[in-house]
């Protein structure tokens, strides 16, 4: 019988730009790693099973200091990912057998909540693609090479995508399959996988200001606050 839902989640990221030596899903917030939030949720959530990607070498320490010291039982596997992040969506991919259903999330969003996750799977059920945001807040500029501004887009139609990012397992395998045969450069999400080598509409739902990705030590000041709260 298949799963109904199978979630990937990335955490094979070295962080450069933490500043740091250690991988930024590792540091600590209230003495637990980064990656614990995020897999805790997950774990709540209606999710059935969790393929965890790691960078090369550490699959023994997430193994034993995150999975099995917080007993994470729905994560199934750990296993190393790749050079770019779409190289390591494509092998957890592979782990996969028999699910209706694929949430693919970045182990460095810890503020994830299990109800997100479940509206997610909800929605995915119903459109087949779809990926959670935010509207922007901001006005944006689209500037050239010298930094001129070249174009002023209307906000109201800008979204701040973010991850969990879901599909049926067909479409975002055959997806992913077709890139890893292309020559295709410069994808950034898996939405961006589905629109270009499937041409499939990718539809956009309710996401929260709060699930932000950890990219920078401000970023993991922020997450603390949030996830104190």
């Amino acid at each position: 019988m298949k799963k109904s839902a199978v979630a990937i989640v990335l955490a094979a990221g070295q962080g450069k730009r933490m500043g740091g030596q250690v991988a930024k899903q590792y540091l600590l917030i209230e003495e637990k790693p980064l990656l614990y939030y995020t897999l805790q949720a997950f774990e709540k959530s209606m999710v059935e099973e969790v393929v965890l990607v790691v960078g090369r070498g550490e699959e023994a320490f997430c193994q034993s200091e995150i999975v099995d010291r917080y007993g994470f039982t729905k994560v199934a596997c750990v296993i190393c990912g790749g050079a770019e992040r779409y190289h390591s969506v494509y092998e957890g991919l592979k782990q996969i057998k028999d699910a209706e259903y694929v949430l693919i999330h970045d182990g460095a969003r810890p503020c994830i909540t299990k109800e997100l996750i479940n509206k997610t799977i909800e929605e995915v059920k119903k459109k087949k693609a779809c990926v959670v945001g935010v509207p922007v807040k901001d006005t944006i500029k689209v500037v050239d090479e010298s930094g001129a501004v070249v174009k002023t887009p209307n906000r109201n139609t800008l979204m701040i995508t973010q991850t969990p990012q879901a599909f049926t397992y067909e479409m975002v395998y055959k997806a992913y399959r077709k890139l890893e045969q292309s020559n295709v450069e410069n994808i950034t999400d898996d939405a961006m996988v589905v629109e270009t080598m499937l041409e499939e509409t990718v539809y956009m739902i309710p996401g929260s200001y709060t699930n932000i990705k950890v990219t920078t030590p401000e970023d993991l000041e922020i997450a603390a606050q949030f996830l104190g709260k």
